[in-house]
């Protein structure tokens, strides 16, 4: 991966594709081409096993291309680029709501007057306050998931990259977190990518979408979401909004039902 010099876009993935060989080979993505702009939020969407989380893992430099390469015009410093949150929300079980989401800013070398009161803020934030002294175990999923979410905002880093993060809550604890999610952006406007099944949270969150074929996993189209922000869930209820999850769903379902061929 390189770093070039700043441009509107944070991320510019070129021509990437993605080969992982094991006892089979098997081709994740496929030649594709993506900007993510700074300080927007982004959806991908597709059927299970497109590629979406390999993707994200690529911009995030957990993974590195097969082919092609990623531009990234994020400045170094001593904050991590890009922070991830995770499906398996990823707490330490051993430590403290206030150790966890001031986890990131200890590695960081952040002192500790600082990142305890910066981890204060986020906990705040989200919802937390009187918990600080809790363990994760003495917490709700939801809860857990809202500690993951505070810790990756207080890392300070630029860059949040999402990997299905609501995807294991119950339906109302999904709707909270999602207006949690649309509160804290506005704050903070980083540049999200979020990756998810739901084509509503996509269309409610985004400031574009993402939709990708099945394996391997290519751009399909790209989405423009056309809704003003600040966003709520009032949004859900007009015609475009049903129209446009509807012409969505209509352009990802063959992909679905292609995917399940590798099932």
């Amino acid at each position: 991966m390189e770093t070039t010099k700043d441009t509107e876009y944070d991320f510019v993935v070129e021509d990437v594709s993605k080969v992982f060989v094991g006892a089979t080979r098997v081709q994740a993505l496929s030649d594709i081409d993506l900007k993510l702009k700074r300080g927007s939020f982004t959806c991908i969407v597709g059927p299970s096993g497109c590629g979406k989380s390999t993707l994200l893992r690529i911009i995030g430099e957990l993974e590195t291309a097969t082919k092609g390469h990623v531009e990234i015009n994020v400045p170094e410093s001593r904050v991590p680029r890009s922070a991830f949150v995770f499906q398996e929300h990823g707490v330490f079980p051993w430590f403290t709501v206030l150790q966890n989401v001031a986890f990131g800013q200890q590695m960081a070398a952040v002192g500790k007057k600082e990142r305890e009161q910066n981890a204060r803020r986020w906990i705040a934030e989200v919802g937390l306050s009187g918990f600080e002294n809790a363990y994760p175990h003495q917490l709700s999923g939801g809860m857990r998931q809202r500690i993951a979410i505070a810790r990756a905002f207080a890392t300070g880093s630029p860059v949040l990259l999402m990997d299905e993060p609501l995807g294991a809550l119950d339906a109302q604890t999904r709707m909270l977190m999602q207006e949690q999610l649309l509160h804290l952006w506005e704050i903070e406007h980083k540049t999200v990518v979020l990756v998810t099944h739901a084509i509503e949270e996509a269309l409610l969150l985004g400031d574009q979408i993402v939709v990708m074929s099945a394996r391997p996993g290519r751009i399909k189209e790209i989405i423009d979401v056309p809704f003003g922000r600040p966003r709520d869930f009032a949004v859900e209820a007009s015609q475009e909004f049903g129209e446009l999850k509807q012409s969505i769903w209509e352009s990802l379902r063959d992909e679905v039902q292609a995917s399940m061929k590798f099932s």
